[in-house]
């Protein structure tokens, strides 16, 4: 097997032996290095390895069914079947099903006429369509803003309905749970959901509801999402490389095979009854999209992704609020795994390899394995290997299937290809986030059940003038500095100097590359810049 050893990185020793305090430090790390350290090192590297391989044979299995679909045209329109609704002159209206639009809101200032406006135009009979939107605003103004665009709407002819709560209670599970209570709810077959960003196109009903009339088994239609912003700055490029492949890789696999995926919490369809049948919303975790998803599975629901129904909306462009959502989205499914991996494993109801695909395909090579090892993996333990010259590193596992894994990643979205050291470098960086909020997730730590709204920008950078825009943003400096990235930077800055000064191979490119990556977000510098007012 062909190695990287470490050994031809470093020499003997740091500094030369002599008096006082470094030297003796220097002297026990030399008699522990090689009997203690360098196992130790040793078994993690070979841990991190075998994980890494898992990782890329879940790629590889992930790659193979997509081909598989795409020369079989194994459409959706050949799995289930799909008629248009069409009028009819005798029963009117009521050949069309009831539909339930919810649109839970939390201050979305820049961006609440965005669903309002686009579920106002859809194309179904207005009688035959009610308009839920929840708002949990807690600021009176935002409240009164959106409360006076349904007011709009409403006079225009939309059945349209403003609902506030008293409190936030379960957050946004809560509030589409409250919204499920209401009396006239009940004559609604299917509830849509789209957060406060979404922009339906006005066919959306008609494309995606006749698969619910027509195959009683499905419980969700889940649409594509698609970016209004993804140009708007390298981080939001970044993003959209990322969400690209879950959508038309992961998402697609899952309802191509097993008729399971993780519901993505806006831009879809749900049968109301599958919906109350798994125990309707709850609150347990930051995820409550992918609990629903998975207690409907196991009640025999199945599940469509359509691609080619796409639904704009926005990316988080401030770093602050890119981070927060990564939280969410990293420490929740973690959370739902200790709750239901073993409600999953008892299950009856599903096949044995649908157990197996959810349990270790679905939640632990992609929402915990996948966070922790890109961490501990590329920026401790990989680094860490320079100070320790007994370790030998297998270049397939730290070389060969990390570049295969990453070109596989990068090939769902072409146009950015050519960003694709970029991306590498960021995703290293938001691991450190990751793998931090899967464990607080395992081990439902205090911030196990925060949730914090990601915030949107809307059209807010275009009304602000040149001028205010080129101001120097006047921000506190515990917004703008992150100091634990500033440490993690610093950690591979100082293993790439030695290995720069005593190494044998290129190393140190990855690692200053790496560490300046770390330095730049630690200082603020990635994502948009809000000027102040």
């Amino acid at each position: 097997m062909e190695q990287l050893s470490t050994s031809a990185f470093l020499p003997g020793a740091f500094w030369a032996p002599g008096d006082g305090i470094p030297a003796h430090l220097l002297l026990l790390w030399n008699a522990i290095r090689a009997p203690l350290i360098a196992p130790l090192l040793q078994v993690v590297m070979a841990i991190c390895s075998t994980l890494s391989v898992m990782q890329f044979i879940e790629r590889i299995y992930m790659g193979v069914v997509i081909v598989a679909v795409k020369l079989l045209r194994w459409t959706p329109e050949k799995r289930y079947k799909w008629e248009a609704i069409k009028d009819d002159s005798e029963l009117g209206n009521s050949v069309y099903p009831m539909v339930l639009v919810q649109i839970p809101m939390f201050n979305e200032k820049e961006v609440y006429q965005w669903s309002i406006r686009a579920t106002s135009g859809l194309s179904w009979p207005s009688d035959r369509l009610i308009i839920q939107v929840l708002d949990d605003s807690t600021v009176p103004t935002i409240q009164e803003m959106v409360k006076l665009e349904c007011k709009k709407w409403e006079n225009k002819g939309i059945n349209i309905k403003y609902e506030v709560r008293d409190n936030r209670t379960g957050y946004k599970a809560g509030a589409l749970k409250e919204g499920l209570k209401r009396s006239y709810v009940k004559e609604c077959e299917y509830v849509v959901i789209f957060d406060a960003d979404f922009q339906p196109e006005p066919d959306f009903l008609q494309r995606s509801i006749p698969y619910l009339v027509h195959n009683p088994e499905l419980a969700l239609i889940q649409a594509r999402w698609i970016f209004v912003n993804s140009d708007e700055c390298m981080m939001t490029r970044l993003q959209e490389m990322s969400l690209d492949y879950h959508f038309t890789v992961e998402q697609e696999v899952g309802s191509s095979t097993y008729a399971f995926f993780g519901f993505n919490g806006t831009a879809g369809v749900w049968r109301i009854a599958a919906i109350d049948e798994a125990g309707g919303w709850k609150d347990r975790t930051t995820v409550e999209d992918m609990d629903l998803a998975v207690r409907a599975s196991l009640k025999g629901w199945k599940f469509l992704y359509l691609g080619d129904l796409q639904v704009k909306n926005e990316l988080p462009s401030t770093f602050k609020a890119f981070r927060f959502q990564q939280h969410r989205w990293s420490c929740g499914p973690a959370n739902l795994f200790r709750k239901v991996v073993m409600e999953i494993a008892r299950n009856k109801k599903v096949t044995l390899w649908k157990k197996v695909y959810v349990i270790y395909s679905f939640f632990f090579v992609r929402k915990i394995i996948a966070h922790i090892n890109t961490f501990l993996f590329f920026c401790v333990v990989l680094p860490a290997t320079v100070w320790v010259p007994e370790v030998e590193i297998p270049k397939w596992g730290a070389v060969y299937i990390p570049t295969a894994t990453t070109i596989i990643n990068a090939i769902g979205t072409p146009k950015s290809f050519h960003l694709t050291v970029f991306w590498i470098l960021f995703e290293n960086v938001m691991s450190l986030h990751r793998a931090k909020a899967t464990l607080i997730g395992l081990l439902e730590g205090s911030r196990a059940n925060e949730w914090v709204v990601t915030e949107k920008l809307g059209d807010i950078l275009k009304g602000k003038s040149s001028s205010k825009a080129n101001k120097k943003p006047r921000v506190r400096i515990g917004d703008r500095i992150h100091f634990t990235e500033l440490g993690i930077g610093a950690y591979l800055f100082f293993c790439g100097c030695y290995s720069f000064l005593f190494g044998k191979t290129n190393f140190f490119i990855f690692l200053f590359a790496q560490s300046l990556s770390f330095f730049i977000v630690g200082f603020g510098y990635v994502g948009t810049i809000v000027p102040s007012s």
